[in-house]
């Protein structure tokens, strides 16, 4: 008997117990949730991220019910914060990240030691697509495209760009400009946007590909000489040509897309929860007028049409990225 009543109390309390589990995981989110950001304070990722997340636990809306805590882990042009997230994120629904793409695609192309790739990390929702610009300083000679290129060919290597990183979208924007112009340039990698964008406004190097938004923020600072899109900003930049207005062949690959993502394994009740209302929190008519203010191009997806674009991405990537070599 008292084995029997031993298994029946053990029974209990594992009922006990899942009941809990279960409650809880319908209670999420019960405490603040954690969003890592794989670049430095102050960038366009980490700007944009506090912006779209800040209406989270607004009393009067319906989105999460609880705060987002931005947690920075910039490094290798998003490499450290991937692979810490991919390797060590909880996959309770309080550990999420902000994604790139093509940045952390292109990456877990390229290099072999990356952790992260479309198939271990679940897409929440997309809050942007930001393209990159070419930018040169506020003193620099060159006021366009054909003047930078002039000089490029009659001093070839001589030339030097800023970027976030190895094949971040500035990266890949700065090989398909060498490649369709035919002229030898050096790029320079930093840890974010924000260096890179410093070290042109500061003269370390003569140009740079950097986010449309954080070079409409510094336009005092630095002068702006093409967008690489297929089609101008007409929102924040109508008067900026694209690189292939300017004869250079270079398409909108290196357009960085950003959104919400969690690491495999996660609860599907909690993707399906957070899928549908953090597309609704994006779109919160305050999120959307100081998206603005700053300059950061909107475009919300939802989880199925990123979880194409993440496919589609990986697709063409491979393809370019087989065509283009790392400097």
């Amino acid at each position: 008997m008292k084995i029997k009543n031993f298994i029946l109390y053990f029974t209990f309390i594992l009922s006990l117990i899942s009941f809990g589990s279960i409650s809880q995981a319908g209670d999420y989110p019960d405490r603040p949730i954690s969003v890592v950001v794989a670049y430095n304070p102050g960038g366009a990722t980490d700007f944009q991220a506090r912006l779209v997340t800040m209406m989270a636990a607004h009393p009067k809306k319906d989105y999460l019910g609880q705060p987002i805590v931005i947690i920075n882990k910039p490094g290798a042009g998003g490499k450290v914060g991937w692979n810490w997230f991919a390797s060590k994120a909880r996959n309770d629904g309080y550990d999420l990240a902000a994604y790139n793409v093509p940045h952390f695609i292109s990456q877990s192309i390229v290099f072999d030691d990356t952790k992260y790739n479309i198939d271990n990390l679940e897409p929440i929702a997309n809050w942007g697509a930001d393209p990159a610009v070419l930018i040169v300083g506020p003193d620099s000679p060159f006021n366009s495209v054909a003047d930078l290129l002039k000089f490029a060919k009659a001093n070839p290597g001589k030339v030097t760009f800023s970027g976030a990183g190895k094949f971040v979208g500035h990266h890949i924007a700065f090989l398909q400009f060498q490649k369709a112009s035919g002229v030898k340039i050096t790029y320079v990698p930093h840890t974010g946007g924000v260096p890179a964008l410093a070290a042109v406004k500061g003269g370390q190097v003569m140009a740079g590909f950097n986010n449309l938004s954080d070079a409409y923020r510094s336009q005092k600072d630095i002068k702006i000489l093409a967008i690489a899109d297929l089609q101008r900003e007409e929102t924040f930049l109508p008067d900026v040509p694209t690189l292939k207005e300017e004869g250079v062949d270079v398409d909108n690959s290196s357009v960085n897309f950003r959104g919400i993502m969690a690491p495999k394994g996660t609860d599907p009740k909690i993707i399906e929860f957070l899928a549908t209302k953090v597309p609704l929190m994006f779109a919160d008519k305050k999120t959307l007028k100081q998206m603005k203010k700053g300059g950061s191009p909107m475009r919300i997806m939802n989880r199925a049409e990123v979880q194409a674009m993440w496919k589609e991405r990986k697709k063409s990537l491979t393809k370019l990225l087989a065509g283009l070599k790392a400097e």
